[in-house]
């Protein structure tokens, strides 16, 4: 087991009545157990974050190496221009 250090924290009343609540029901052993679940939870969703971030970040690199962009009115015109010979063609 890792070590051990003790810190204080000051929450709302609302969140400790929580933490006690959820002790006093059975879910947890102690408050400790409930706020280091709740900060493993916390990381793993920052990490998350984090990747997604990265992987945006690797995306728009990729998409400002990959040439100069087309004006989004030259897509729509070309889209719409699709959609009406379909619709001539009997699509």
């Amino acid at each position: 087991m890792s070590a051990i250090e003790r810190i204080t924290i000051t929450v709302p009343t609302e969140m400790a009545a929580a933490l006690k609540a959820a002790v006093a029901e059975g879910d947890y052993a102690s408050t400790s157990e409930v706020v280091r679940e709740a900060l493993r939870d916390w990381t793993r969703a920052r990490d998350v974050e984090r990747r997604e971030l990265m992987a945006l970040r690797e995306a728009i690199r990729k998409g400002d190496e990959s040439g100069p962009g087309i004006p989004a009115a030259d897509v729509y015109a070309e889209l719409r221009a699709i959609i009406a010979g379909s619709r001539t063609d009997g699509g």
